[in-house]
């Protein structure tokens, strides 16, 4: 029996995320990064969709959307990924499914959760010993959340909403990898993550 998708409302946070097939790598280059993030602007501003957090990493990617209209958040991943494996087929000459299924979706109701996923979102690639800080991983927004970099996918908002400032932010995240200390409950769904 497949699980049910959570439905799709405005106003609503999602994390959506997924990774190769067999974890094999879905960015070989630069340019592959590009291309999702190119992407991710056009059809985010054409959903009417806000990506709050994302990260884009070498076999898997994780991002955190608001659905702003009536559009589904869920157009965002199958617009994206769709053109992005059609891309990646060509360019490598791989045949296949690039992706291990469809894109996972959770719906983030609790705000607590929501600081909480934003953090772990941009911390991914230091807990996966790609880079030692976090701004260090380009294919994130996390630069534009602590001012370093100024970039499309980044909500102002959600940062005026849940953080007084950036250095805010940024504390809270270097706290998580200094303490690596989360909320039981909000620990519990991001260990389940840990196989993606």
């Amino acid at each position: 029996m497949s699980k049910q998708r959570p439905e799709f409302t405005q106003g609503s946070f999602y994390h959506i995320y997924n990774r190769g097939a067999q974890k094999q790598k879905i960015f070989k280059e630069h340019s592959n990064y590009l291309f999702v993030l190119q992407n991710l602007k056009k059809y985010s501003k054409e959903f009417n969709l806000s990506v709050i957090a994302y990260c884009l990493m070498p076999n898997h990617y994780h991002l955190l959307v608001q659905q702003n209209g009536e559009f589904p958040a869920g157009f965002l991943p199958q617009r994206v990924f769709n053109s992005y494996t059609k891309a990646f087929n060509n360019s490598y000459s791989h045949s296949g499914t690039l992706f291990e299924g469809p894109y996972r979706l959770k719906i983030v109701d609790e705000d607590d959760y929501l600081i909480h996923l934003c953090k772990y979102i941009h911390t991914n690639p230091v807990k996966a010993g790609l880079v030692e800080y976090p701004e260090a991983w380009i294919y994130t927004n996390y630069q534009e959340f602590i001012g370093l970099r100024k970039g499309n996918l980044f909500h102002q908002a959600f940062m005026d909403n849940y953080f007084q400032s950036r250095e805010d932010y940024q504390n809270f995240v270097m706290e998580d990898l200094l303490d690596q200390k989360m909320p039981e409950g909000i620990n519990l769904y991001l260990k389940s993550l840990e196989a993606v």
